[in-house]
């Protein structure tokens, strides 16, 4: 996880699961009702395993730049809320928080990347998995003709 993820992860699993994010969203001033919680996981959770990854947790930052979130959403609360204030944590605070942010967004590019290979590869075994079954249905057919 990122500095502000990892602070959350409770479990030390690696992972957001929703009682985490909901503790998340207490700590940072947006509480969120179990429905927008679950709605939240399910903008980003690629794998459908109902609990954020790094790559899922940096998802919400990519999503929040590129202008994909609802401006009332709890991601975009969540991502604005992550934003450094330089007078609570000071110039090295700040520093080291943007630092971690230009390795998030490289990490992101890099993501973007694999979730690309991801799709793509998806789609090549559906589409064997359709050969394949047309050419079952052909078999079938000659032996019961």
């Amino acid at each position: 996880m990122d500095l502000l993820g990892e602070e959350y992860d409770a479990g030390r699993d690696g992972f957001i699961d929703l009682m985490e994010l909901k503790l998340m969203m207490e700590k940072l001033g947006a509480p969120q009702t179990h429905l927008g919680l679950k709605s939240m996981i399910k903008e980003v959770d690629e794998d459908f395993d109902g609990k954020l990854s790094f790559r899922e947790f940096l998802l919400i930052f990519h999503k929040a730049a590129a202008g994909e979130l609802q401006e009332d959403s709890g991601l975009m609360a969540l991502a604005k809320l992550s934003e450094i204030d330089v007078a609570l944590k000071g110039v090295k605070g700040a520093k080291d928080f943007f630092e971690a942010k230009v390795q998030a967004l490289s990490c992101a590019s890099k993501f973007e990347a694999e979730l690309k290979a991801e799709q793509d590869e998806r789609k090549r075994e559906e589409e064997k998995r359709k050969v394949r079954q047309a050419a079952f249905r052909e078999l079938k057919a000659a032996f019961s003709a």
